[in-house]
């Protein structure tokens, strides 16, 4: 009992917060390589691109954020974006709405469909995969069925009404565009951020996706704040179609299907964790913003649409197979063998020594602890090689005896 007391456990803190800077750091990797060796990508005008084809996606993948660290899934964001921009298109050009009223409506039946997906799985207790790919299927046919299978056009820029292009791109009279859609984006990411970190809906989502079950011993109203993840989710597709229509100005009937797994790999990519618990706001801004790099960049080195989509899936594994291992480096229980715990007790003392030099204006009093290190570094260097080699004997007698063991339990079964 009392050898558990020499038991240390080794810190994993480091190198998860090393990870977080994975994305970021690929992020400027890839516009690097695509800068160095893709065709005219390196301009203005190829980052105005990236920039405008990331709206619709960033906003589905602020929303699927929340949903995915609840522990749950949205594979009907994309289809719920779309539906909304062309029930908002129809109540324009058919129906003869104001255009400050469709836009609301598109927001509205973004929301409503969110509400629908947190009460049939909050409430109702459906899966969450198979209650948001029937959302999915109802929403394409909503769209159709409202439209009549009509494509809805919204107003092209500079004539009545496109005043709200003008939110996510202004453009000059000189014909310079300036993609002003990103403060959107950035401002709605960073609202997001403050609801998911300081407030206590963001705490409650957190240990939604942790452990349901204990969040709901400790008092928290789970059904609630898992609806709530559903709802934002809907509103963002709600924003997201604005931007859509805003970017493209014609929306097309049954569109919309495949959006989502764009938004979810960008989660994935930033960090949000597939099983609940973990993701964060600006990782997902960065996997976002990877994606559409991918769908820029590849096609200024001449590689065709399969190639992005192929290209596109690879990212997507390795990012799960990383977030899989960082779930997995994060339950890692190390503990420390005597050698280790000399190693840390002998650093530890090398860096009282350091602030010490750096303490110390005397030169002799300087030169003494720069012996003293020395001499600490050399006993390091020798005692630890010793005490692991002895350590490695001693594992390899401890396997010998147990396979030996195995062996005398084998042959007196047979």
């Amino acid at each position: 009992m009392d050898s558990n007391k020499n038991i240390v456990l080794k810190d994993n803190a480091k190198p998860i917060n090393m990870q977080k800077l994975l994305a970021p750091l690929a992020l400027v990797i890839i516009y690097a390589f695509f800068s160095l060796f893709g065709r005219n990508f390196f301009s203005y005008t190829t980052l105005v691109n990236i920039l405008d084809s990331s709206y619709y996606i960033g906003f589905l993948a602020i929303g699927v954020t929340f949903v995915i660290i609840t522990g749950g899934i949205d594979l009907s964001c994309g289809t719920i974006m779309m539906c909304a921009a062309i029930i908002g298109g129809t109540a324009y050009k058919s129906w003869g709405w104001p255009m400050w009223a469709s836009l609301i409506l598109i927001l509205s039946v973004g929301t409503a469909f969110g509400l629908f997906n947190g009460i049939l799985i909050s409430r109702l207790g459906l899966p969450p995969f198979i209650a948001t790919l029937g959302t999915q299927m109802i929403s394409l046919g909503t769209g159709s069925i409202v439209s009549n299978v009509r494509s809805a056009t919204f107003p092209a820029r500079g004539t009545a009404d496109s005043w709200f292009k003008g939110i996510f791109k202004f453009i000059t009279n000189d014909n310079n565009s300036f993609p002003t859609g990103a403060l959107v984006l950035f401002g709605t990411a960073f609202i997001a951020y403050i609801i998911l970190n300081r407030t206590k809906m963001g705490r409650y989502i957190f240990a939604l996706g942790s452990n349901k079950d204990a969040a709901r011993l400790s008092g928290v109203d789970v059904r609630k704040w898992e609806m709530m993840a559903y709802v934002i989710s809907g509103f963002t597709a709600g924003i997201g179609g604005i931007a859509f229509a805003a970017v493209y100005t014609t929306v097309m009937p049954a569109q919309g299907a495949g959006f989502e797994l764009y938004a979810i790999a960008g989660a994935v990519i930033g960090g949000t964790s597939l099983s609940g618990g973990a993701g964060s706001i600006f990782g997902t801004m960065i996997g976002v913003y990877i994606m559409s790099v991918l769908r820029s960049g590849l096609p200024s080195m001449d590689l065709q649409a399969q190639y992005q989509t192929f290209f596109t899936g690879v990212v997507v594994i390795g990012a799960v197979l990383l977030d899989i291992y960082r779930n997995k480096k994060a339950l890692e229980v190390h503990i420390l063998t005597p050698a280790d715990q000399y190693k840390e007790r002998m650093l530890r003392k090398l860096d009282k020594i350091k602030q010490q030099m750096a303490q110390t204006k005397e030169p002799s009093a300087k030169t003494e602890l720069k012996k003293e290190m020395s001499s600490v570094k050399q006993e390091l260097k020798v005692t630890y090689k010793k005490m692991r080699k002895e350590e490695k004997i001693e594992q390899a007698r401890l396997a010998s005896e147990e396979k030996e063991f195995q062996r005398t339990i084998q042959e007196q079964d047979s």
